[in-house]
């Protein structure tokens, strides 16, 4: 049988899939064949595991079984839609009931498709999927704030071109801030994106994030430089203010 290779974005690398597939059998033979029909599979086999993968790298495709072991598939889709709004979604799921299929498509995923399902037919799934999204798919382009700048696709933040080594958190909450620079953006929502809605610690991290990420910035500047400054706002959340 012909192998139908996958769309690659701008013809540049393969297209990068997270599985997040708790069954031994259905995993294992989704690596294979998504690796064997030219696609760049990566398998985690647990929620937590899924969501430390997508917080390393890149993907654009994320294929889901809402039963596991540890979390609700329901909630990693949802997290994760709220975090790679480009990101194609697909659930896969041995539950028949109309309502937990609704309810993975409410969370932000694309498609569904019912186990036991045929490799061809997912494959199909996502060439179609992939011919209705733009013919290029290029990383987000980082975002200059002064002399801040902001690089999500390389996970890089620079002042006046000299890098700030920032830990993972407080990359991310400055990445969210960054890209609603001047705007108020509430407690809730930064807790939802860096930590996700599944934290159950104490808000006061964001707290002591956000102070460290002051520290970091605050220490790479002198004072020529244009530096976006953290305006907290009592009741509400915090502003990146560029004026």
């Amino acid at each position: 049988m012909r192998m139908i290779q996958a769309p690659s974005t701008a013809g540049a690398r393969p297209l990068r899939i997270l599985i997040v597939e708790d069954d031994e059998t259905i995993g294992r033979h989704l690596e294979t064949g998504l690796r064997g029909s030219g696609y760049a599979p990566t398998w985690s086999r647990t929620g937590a595991g899924a969501l430390a993968e997508a917080d390393r790298s890149l993907y654009d495709v994320l294929l889901l079984d809402l039963g596991l072991p540890d979390m609700d598939g329901v909630d990693i889709a949802r997290t994760l839609r709220a975090r790679f709004t480009g990101l194609l979604i697909v659930i896969l799921t041995a539950r028949t009931d109309d309502i937990d299929v609704i309810a993975g498509l409410d969370a932000g995923a694309d498609d569904h498709l019912v186990k036991p399902f045929s490799l061809s037919v997912l494959l199909a799934r996502l060439r179609a999927h992939l011919r209705r999204r733009p013919a290029t798919s290029s990383p987000r382009k980082p975002t200059r704030l002064g002399d801040l700048v902001v690089d999500t696709a390389a996970r890089r933040c620079t002042l006046h071109g000299d890098e700030v080594v920032l830990r993972p958190k407080g990359f991310k909450l400055l990445a969210v801030l960054a890209r609603h620079a001047d705007e108020a953006v509430s407690r809730e929502t930064l807790m939802a994106e860096v930590w996700d809605e599944n934290w159950f610690g104490s808000t006061k991290t964001l707290d002591v994030t956000m102070a460290g990420l002051r520290r970091r910035l605050l220490a790479g500047a002198t004072s020529a430089d244009r530096v976006p400054r953290i305006t907290t706002l009592r009741g509400h959340g915090y502003r990146l203010e560029t004026g």
